[in-house]
Protein backbone atom coordinates (compact mmCIF):
# COMPACT_ATOMS: atom_id res chain seq x y z
CA UNK A 1 0.00 0.00 0.00
CA UNK A 2 2.88 2.24 0.71
CA UNK A 3 3.93 1.79 -2.76
CA UNK A 4 0.67 2.73 -4.20
CA UNK A 5 0.27 5.85 -2.32
CA UNK A 6 4.07 7.08 -2.73
CA UNK A 7 3.84 9.91 -5.49
CA UNK A 8 3.62 9.64 -8.77
CA UNK A 9 5.51 11.45 -11.74
CA UNK A 10 4.22 14.66 -13.28
CA UNK A 11 2.05 12.83 -16.04
CA UNK A 12 3.30 14.33 -19.40
CA UNK A 13 5.40 11.79 -21.52
CA UNK A 14 9.30 11.72 -22.70
CA UNK A 15 8.89 13.76 -26.17
CA UNK A 16 11.82 11.50 -27.53
CA UNK A 17 10.12 8.00 -27.02
CA UNK A 18 6.00 9.30 -26.70
CA UNK A 19 6.29 6.61 -23.51
CA UNK A 20 4.42 7.64 -20.63
CA UNK A 21 6.11 6.30 -17.39
CA UNK A 22 5.22 3.74 -14.84
CA UNK A 23 2.10 2.80 -17.04
CA UNK A 24 1.78 -0.51 -15.96
CA UNK A 25 2.30 -2.56 -12.32
CA UNK A 26 2.69 -5.43 -14.26
CA UNK A 27 4.55 -5.92 -17.10
CA UNK A 28 2.76 -8.85 -18.26
CA UNK A 29 -0.33 -6.78 -18.93
CA UNK A 30 1.11 -4.75 -21.58
CA UNK A 31 1.36 -6.28 -25.26
CA UNK A 32 4.38 -4.78 -26.42
CA UNK A 33 4.22 -5.63 -30.01
CA UNK A 34 0.62 -3.62 -30.01
CA UNK A 35 1.36 -0.96 -27.39
CA UNK A 36 -1.94 -2.40 -25.88
CA UNK A 37 -2.82 -2.66 -22.34
CA UNK A 38 -4.73 -5.56 -21.78
CA UNK A 39 -6.53 -4.08 -18.20
CA UNK A 40 -7.06 -0.70 -20.46
CA UNK A 41 -8.68 -2.61 -23.10
CA UNK A 42 -10.99 -4.86 -20.41
CA UNK A 43 -12.51 -1.65 -18.83
CA UNK A 44 -13.27 -0.49 -22.30
CA UNK A 45 -14.95 -4.09 -23.34
CA UNK A 46 -17.02 -3.33 -19.57
CA UNK A 47 -18.27 -0.30 -20.84
CA UNK A 48 -19.17 -0.69 -23.91
CA UNK A 49 -21.12 -4.14 -22.87
CA UNK A 50 -22.71 -0.73 -20.56
CA UNK A 51 -23.41 1.41 -23.39
CA UNK A 52 -25.14 -1.03 -25.69
CA UNK A 53 -26.68 -2.39 -22.59
CA UNK A 54 -28.53 1.14 -22.24
CA UNK A 55 -29.91 1.73 -25.27
CA UNK A 56 -30.82 -1.57 -25.95
CA UNK A 57 -33.29 -1.45 -22.77
CA UNK A 58 -34.47 2.19 -23.80
CA UNK A 59 -35.37 1.17 -27.17
CA UNK A 60 -37.37 -1.94 -25.91
CA UNK A 61 -38.98 -0.74 -22.78
CA UNK A 62 -40.02 2.34 -25.14
CA UNK A 63 -41.81 -0.43 -27.81
CA UNK A 64 -43.27 -2.69 -25.56
CA UNK A 65 -44.21 0.04 -22.85
CA UNK A 66 -42.81 -1.92 -19.73
CA UNK A 67 -39.33 -2.70 -17.56
CA UNK A 68 -37.35 -5.23 -16.36
CA UNK A 69 -34.59 -6.48 -14.33
CA UNK A 70 -32.48 -4.98 -16.89
CA UNK A 71 -33.72 -1.53 -16.08
CA UNK A 72 -31.94 -1.89 -12.55
CA UNK A 73 -28.55 -2.43 -14.13
CA UNK A 74 -28.66 0.49 -16.62
CA UNK A 75 -29.55 2.57 -13.52
CA UNK A 76 -27.00 1.04 -11.78
CA UNK A 77 -24.24 1.85 -13.98
CA UNK A 78 -25.26 5.63 -14.59
CA UNK A 79 -23.09 7.57 -12.65
CA UNK A 80 -19.96 5.71 -13.92
CA UNK A 81 -21.03 4.10 -17.43
CA UNK A 82 -19.56 7.43 -19.48
CA UNK A 83 -17.34 8.98 -16.34
CA UNK A 84 -15.05 5.47 -17.09
CA UNK A 85 -15.07 5.70 -21.29
CA UNK A 86 -13.98 9.46 -21.01
CA UNK A 87 -11.19 8.77 -18.36
CA UNK A 88 -9.92 5.76 -20.21
CA UNK A 89 -9.97 7.87 -23.13
CA UNK A 90 -7.92 10.00 -21.53
CA UNK A 91 -5.27 7.80 -20.22
CA UNK A 92 -2.81 8.18 -23.20
CA UNK A 93 -3.23 11.81 -24.43
CA UNK A 94 0.29 12.46 -22.87
CA UNK A 95 1.92 10.42 -25.41
CA UNK A 96 0.27 12.89 -28.53
CA UNK A 97 -0.55 16.45 -26.66
CA UNK A 98 3.15 17.45 -26.48
CA UNK A 99 3.69 16.24 -30.12
CA UNK A 100 4.09 18.57 -33.32
CA UNK A 101 0.65 19.83 -34.25
CA UNK A 102 0.17 18.45 -37.05
CA UNK A 103 0.47 15.00 -35.39
CA UNK A 104 -1.94 15.70 -33.00
CA UNK A 105 -4.38 16.98 -35.10
CA UNK A 106 -3.97 13.36 -37.13
CA UNK A 107 -4.37 11.71 -34.18
CA UNK A 108 -7.14 13.55 -31.75
CA UNK A 109 -9.33 15.29 -33.85
CA UNK A 110 -9.02 14.01 -37.50
CA UNK A 111 -8.97 10.48 -36.33
CA UNK A 112 -12.78 10.70 -34.63
CA UNK A 113 -13.95 13.68 -37.66
CA UNK A 114 -13.79 11.10 -39.94
CA UNK A 115 -15.46 8.41 -37.83
CA UNK A 116 -18.28 10.50 -37.23
CA UNK A 117 -18.68 11.82 -40.46
CA UNK A 118 -19.04 8.61 -42.19
CA UNK A 119 -21.15 7.32 -39.22
CA UNK A 120 -23.60 9.93 -38.88
CA UNK A 121 -24.00 10.15 -42.35
CA UNK A 122 -24.59 6.08 -42.46
CA UNK A 123 -26.88 6.52 -39.40
CA UNK A 124 -28.79 9.35 -41.80
CA UNK A 125 -29.27 6.82 -44.52
CA UNK A 126 -31.05 4.41 -42.69
CA UNK A 127 -33.14 6.77 -40.79
CA UNK A 128 -33.97 8.78 -43.42
CA UNK A 129 -37.09 7.66 -45.18
CA UNK A 130 -38.85 7.87 -41.90
CA UNK A 131 -37.30 11.24 -40.87
CA UNK A 132 -39.03 12.54 -44.30
CA UNK A 133 -42.36 10.89 -43.48
CA UNK A 134 -42.20 12.82 -40.00
CA UNK A 135 -40.62 16.16 -41.06
CA UNK A 136 -40.21 16.18 -44.65
CA UNK A 137 -37.23 16.41 -47.05
CA UNK A 138 -36.04 19.75 -46.24
CA UNK A 139 -36.67 18.88 -42.80
CA UNK A 140 -34.38 15.57 -42.54
CA UNK A 141 -31.82 17.70 -44.41
CA UNK A 142 -31.45 20.17 -42.28
CA UNK A 143 -31.23 17.75 -39.34
CA UNK A 144 -28.33 16.48 -41.34
CA UNK A 145 -26.68 19.11 -41.45
CA UNK A 146 -26.72 20.32 -37.87
CA UNK A 147 -25.98 17.22 -37.11
CA UNK A 148 -21.69 18.47 -38.34
CA UNK A 149 -22.95 21.06 -35.31
CA UNK A 150 -24.60 19.08 -32.87
CA UNK A 151 -23.67 15.66 -31.56
CA UNK A 152 -25.75 13.29 -32.79
CA UNK A 153 -27.72 10.28 -31.62
CA UNK A 154 -25.21 7.86 -30.10
CA UNK A 155 -22.24 9.07 -31.60
CA UNK A 156 -22.67 12.38 -29.17
CA UNK A 157 -19.23 10.87 -27.41
CA UNK A 158 -16.53 10.72 -30.51
CA UNK A 159 -17.59 14.18 -31.23
CA UNK A 160 -16.82 15.20 -27.50
CA UNK A 161 -13.54 13.41 -27.96
CA UNK A 162 -11.50 15.71 -30.17
CA UNK A 163 -12.95 18.67 -28.09
CA UNK A 164 -11.71 17.69 -25.13
CA UNK A 165 -8.44 16.51 -26.34
CA UNK A 166 -8.03 19.93 -28.04
CA UNK A 167 -8.90 22.01 -24.63
CA UNK A 168 -6.30 19.46 -22.51
CA UNK A 169 -3.60 20.67 -25.10
CA UNK A 170 -4.14 24.44 -24.81
CA UNK A 171 -3.95 23.42 -21.34
CA UNK A 172 -1.02 22.30 -21.63
CA UNK A 173 0.62 25.21 -23.99
CA UNK A 174 -0.63 27.83 -21.44
CA UNK A 175 1.48 25.43 -18.76
CA UNK A 176 -2.01 25.96 -16.69
CA UNK A 177 -1.39 23.96 -13.71
CA UNK A 178 -3.27 20.40 -13.85
CA UNK A 179 -4.46 20.91 -9.99
CA UNK A 180 -5.96 24.38 -11.54
CA UNK A 181 -7.58 22.50 -14.68
CA UNK A 182 -9.14 19.69 -12.81
CA UNK A 183 -10.85 22.20 -9.80
CA UNK A 184 -12.10 24.12 -12.55
CA UNK A 185 -13.74 21.46 -14.60
CA UNK A 186 -14.90 19.39 -11.72
CA UNK A 187 -16.61 23.11 -10.55
CA UNK A 188 -18.37 22.84 -14.38
CA UNK A 189 -19.65 19.18 -13.57
CA UNK A 190 -21.05 20.29 -10.28
CA UNK A 191 -22.74 23.18 -11.62
CA UNK A 192 -26.18 23.43 -12.36
CA UNK A 193 -25.74 23.69 -16.75
CA UNK A 194 -29.09 22.14 -18.11
CA UNK A 195 -28.76 24.59 -21.85
CA UNK A 196 -30.47 21.28 -24.05
CA UNK A 197 -27.31 22.05 -26.21
CA UNK A 198 -25.53 18.15 -26.35
CA UNK A 199 -22.38 20.17 -26.86
CA UNK A 200 -22.76 22.27 -23.82
CA UNK A 201 -23.97 20.24 -21.49
CA UNK A 202 -21.83 17.41 -22.23
CA UNK A 203 -18.39 19.56 -22.15
CA UNK A 204 -19.27 20.71 -18.73
CA UNK A 205 -20.65 17.02 -17.01
CA UNK A 206 -18.02 14.71 -18.77
CA UNK A 207 -14.65 16.93 -19.43
CA UNK A 208 -13.57 16.50 -15.76
CA UNK A 209 -13.50 12.40 -15.90
CA UNK A 210 -11.49 12.88 -19.64
CA UNK A 211 -8.88 15.56 -17.96
CA UNK A 212 -8.65 13.69 -14.52
CA UNK A 213 -7.49 10.07 -17.14
CA UNK A 214 -4.63 12.52 -18.61
CA UNK A 215 -3.60 14.33 -15.52
CA UNK A 216 -3.79 11.43 -13.08
CA UNK A 217 -2.58 8.47 -15.70
CA UNK A 218 0.61 7.36 -13.24
CA UNK A 219 -1.76 6.83 -10.35
CA UNK A 220 -4.27 5.65 -12.20
CA UNK A 221 -1.79 2.77 -13.88
CA UNK A 222 0.16 2.76 -10.71
CA UNK A 223 -2.94 1.71 -8.75
CA UNK A 224 -4.18 -1.02 -11.39
CA UNK A 225 -1.04 -2.58 -10.94
CA UNK A 226 -1.91 -2.67 -7.08
CA UNK A 227 -4.85 -4.13 -7.69
CA UNK A 228 -3.49 -7.20 -9.88
CA UNK A 229 -1.33 -7.91 -7.06
CA UNK A 230 -4.01 -7.32 -4.23
CA UNK A 231 -6.48 -9.93 -5.58
CA UNK A 232 -8.12 -10.13 -1.76
CA UNK A 233 -8.25 -5.99 -0.76
CA UNK A 234 -9.37 -5.58 -4.44
CA UNK A 235 -12.53 -7.47 -4.05
CA UNK A 236 -12.89 -5.87 -0.55
CA UNK A 237 -12.76 -2.33 -2.54
CA UNK A 238 -15.31 -3.47 -5.03
CA UNK A 239 -17.57 -5.22 -2.71
CA UNK A 240 -17.55 -1.47 -0.67
CA UNK A 241 -18.35 0.57 -3.83
CA UNK A 242 -20.94 -1.66 -5.25
CA UNK A 243 -23.07 -1.51 -1.96
CA UNK A 244 -22.16 2.73 -1.87
CA UNK A 245 -22.82 3.41 -5.49
CA UNK A 246 -26.22 1.27 -5.29
CA UNK A 247 -27.27 2.68 -2.23
CA UNK A 248 -26.92 6.08 -3.90
CA UNK A 249 -28.40 5.23 -6.52
CA UNK A 250 -31.65 3.56 -5.58
CA UNK A 251 -32.39 5.67 -2.23
CA UNK A 252 -33.31 9.50 -2.07
CA UNK A 253 -35.84 9.75 -4.61
CA UNK A 254 -35.54 6.72 -6.98
CA UNK A 255 -37.81 6.21 -9.91
CA UNK A 256 -38.82 3.80 -12.28
CA UNK A 257 -40.66 3.66 -15.45
CA UNK A 258 -39.89 2.42 -19.19
CA UNK A 259 -37.27 3.73 -21.15
CA UNK A 260 -36.78 6.86 -17.67
CA UNK A 261 -34.77 6.79 -14.84
CA UNK A 262 -35.02 8.98 -11.80
CA UNK A 263 -31.78 8.38 -10.10
CA UNK A 264 -31.91 9.23 -6.15
CA UNK A 265 -28.85 10.75 -4.53
CA UNK A 266 -26.56 9.27 -7.26
CA UNK A 267 -27.48 12.80 -9.00
CA UNK A 268 -26.86 15.56 -6.84
CA UNK A 269 -23.78 17.62 -7.44
CA UNK A 270 -20.91 16.40 -5.87
CA UNK A 271 -22.41 13.35 -5.27
CA UNK A 272 -22.55 12.48 -9.29
CA UNK A 273 -19.06 13.29 -9.63
CA UNK A 274 -17.30 11.36 -6.41
CA UNK A 275 -19.77 8.14 -7.79
CA UNK A 276 -18.20 8.54 -11.40
CA UNK A 277 -14.48 8.97 -10.27
CA UNK A 278 -15.55 5.73 -7.89
CA UNK A 279 -16.83 4.07 -9.86
CA UNK A 280 -14.75 4.31 -13.05
CA UNK A 281 -11.27 3.34 -10.37
CA UNK A 282 -13.89 0.28 -9.39
CA UNK A 283 -14.44 -0.64 -13.47
CA UNK A 284 -10.72 -0.40 -13.67
CA UNK A 285 -10.19 -2.33 -10.40
CA UNK A 286 -12.38 -4.97 -12.20
CA UNK A 287 -10.87 -5.28 -15.42
CA UNK A 288 -7.41 -5.58 -14.23
CA UNK A 289 -8.89 -8.15 -12.14
CA UNK A 290 -10.35 -10.14 -15.65
CA UNK A 291 -7.29 -9.93 -17.10
CA UNK A 292 -6.09 -12.47 -14.95
CA UNK A 293 -9.05 -15.25 -15.11
CA UNK A 294 -9.32 -17.14 -18.54
CA UNK A 295 -12.84 -17.09 -18.54
CA UNK A 296 -13.43 -12.94 -18.84
CA UNK A 297 -10.28 -12.01 -21.05
CA UNK A 298 -12.55 -11.94 -24.21
CA UNK A 299 -13.36 -8.30 -22.28
CA UNK A 300 -10.22 -7.42 -23.81
CA UNK A 301 -10.46 -8.51 -26.72
CA UNK A 302 -13.78 -6.75 -26.79
CA UNK A 303 -12.21 -3.44 -25.51
CA UNK A 304 -9.68 -3.20 -28.13
CA UNK A 305 -12.37 -2.92 -30.49
CA UNK A 306 -14.83 -1.15 -28.84
CA UNK A 307 -15.11 2.00 -31.03
CA UNK A 308 -16.06 -0.43 -33.87
CA UNK A 309 -19.04 -1.55 -31.61
CA UNK A 310 -19.67 2.24 -30.56
CA UNK A 311 -20.02 2.86 -34.52
CA UNK A 312 -22.05 0.09 -35.70
CA UNK A 313 -23.97 -1.36 -32.86
CA UNK A 314 -27.14 1.14 -33.74
CA UNK A 315 -28.21 -0.81 -36.62
CA UNK A 316 -28.33 -4.21 -35.51
CA UNK A 317 -30.03 -3.36 -32.30
CA UNK A 318 -32.95 -2.11 -33.98
CA UNK A 319 -32.64 -4.98 -36.18
CA UNK A 320 -32.68 -7.42 -33.48
CA UNK A 321 -35.49 -5.98 -31.76
CA UNK A 322 -37.99 -5.62 -34.50
CA UNK A 323 -36.97 -9.40 -35.52
CA UNK A 324 -37.63 -10.81 -32.08
CA UNK A 325 -40.98 -8.71 -31.95
CA UNK A 326 -42.16 -10.19 -34.61
CA UNK A 327 -41.11 -13.85 -33.66
CA UNK A 328 -43.18 -13.47 -31.07
CA UNK A 329 -40.69 -12.72 -27.90
CA UNK A 330 -42.24 -10.57 -25.22
CA UNK A 331 -40.24 -11.16 -22.40
CA UNK A 332 -38.58 -7.56 -21.89
CA UNK A 333 -35.23 -9.09 -20.17
CA UNK A 334 -35.07 -11.76 -22.38
CA UNK A 335 -35.23 -9.66 -25.23
CA UNK A 336 -32.52 -6.92 -23.88
CA UNK A 337 -30.45 -10.26 -23.38
CA UNK A 338 -31.03 -11.43 -26.99
CA UNK A 339 -30.66 -7.98 -28.70
CA UNK A 340 -27.58 -6.70 -26.31
CA UNK A 341 -25.37 -9.53 -27.19
CA UNK A 342 -26.19 -9.20 -31.10
CA UNK A 343 -25.67 -5.49 -31.14
CA UNK A 344 -22.72 -6.37 -29.68
CA UNK A 345 -21.27 -9.57 -31.87
CA UNK A 346 -22.50 -7.67 -35.23
CA UNK A 347 -20.22 -5.21 -35.51
CA UNK A 348 -17.28 -7.37 -34.80
CA UNK A 349 -18.42 -10.04 -36.99
CA UNK A 350 -18.70 -7.00 -39.84
CA UNK A 351 -15.22 -5.49 -38.95
CA UNK A 352 -13.57 -9.17 -39.18
CA UNK A 353 -15.17 -9.77 -42.37
CA UNK A 354 -13.68 -6.73 -43.88
CA UNK A 355 -10.91 -7.07 -42.70
CA UNK A 356 -10.49 -10.79 -44.08
CA UNK A 357 -11.74 -9.73 -47.64
CA UNK A 358 -10.44 -6.51 -47.89
CA UNK A 359 -13.67 -5.32 -49.02
CA UNK A 360 -15.35 -1.82 -46.96
CA UNK A 361 -12.04 -1.10 -45.00
CA UNK A 362 -12.91 2.38 -45.42
CA UNK A 363 -15.92 1.57 -42.66
CA UNK A 364 -14.14 1.14 -39.45
CA UNK A 365 -10.24 2.03 -40.84
CA UNK A 366 -9.02 5.69 -42.10
CA UNK A 367 -7.56 5.65 -45.98
CA UNK A 368 -4.51 7.42 -47.10
CA UNK A 369 -6.71 10.31 -47.69
CA UNK A 370 -7.97 11.09 -44.35
CA UNK A 371 -4.73 11.03 -42.77
CA UNK A 372 -2.31 13.99 -42.15
CA UNK A 373 0.55 11.65 -41.20
CA UNK A 374 1.27 7.60 -41.59
CA UNK A 375 0.72 5.29 -39.22
CA UNK A 376 3.63 4.09 -36.53
CA UNK A 377 5.38 1.18 -38.63
CA UNK A 378 2.32 -1.68 -38.83
CA UNK A 379 -0.17 -0.18 -36.57
CA UNK A 380 -2.88 0.93 -38.51
CA UNK A 381 -5.34 3.99 -37.76
CA UNK A 382 -8.47 2.26 -37.20
CA UNK A 383 -11.39 2.61 -35.03
CA UNK A 384 -10.39 -0.08 -32.46
CA UNK A 385 -8.74 3.09 -31.09
CA UNK A 386 -5.97 4.78 -33.35
CA UNK A 387 -2.41 5.12 -32.55
CA UNK A 388 -0.72 7.10 -30.83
Amino acid sequence: MTALLAPAPEPRSDTRSGKLPNQTGNAAAEDRSSGRVAWVDAAKGICIIFVVMMHTVRGIETTCGEYGYLHLVVAFAAPFRMPDFFLISGLFLSRVVVRDRRRFIDRRVLHFAYFYCLWVSIQFLFRAPGLVQEIGTAGTIRQYLQSFIHPYGTLWFIYMLPIFAITARLAWKASIPHWVMLAGAAALQMAPIHTENVLIDSFAERFVFFYAGYALAPWIFRFAGWIEQHTRGALLILGTWAVINGLLVFQGGYAAAPAVVTPGYADLPGVSLLLGFFGAVAIASLAALSTQVRLFRFLSDLGSRSLVVYLAFFLPMALGRTVLLKLGVTNVDLLAVLVNVFAVIAPLALDLAIRRSGYGTFLFTRPSWARLSAPDGCRTVSAAGGSA
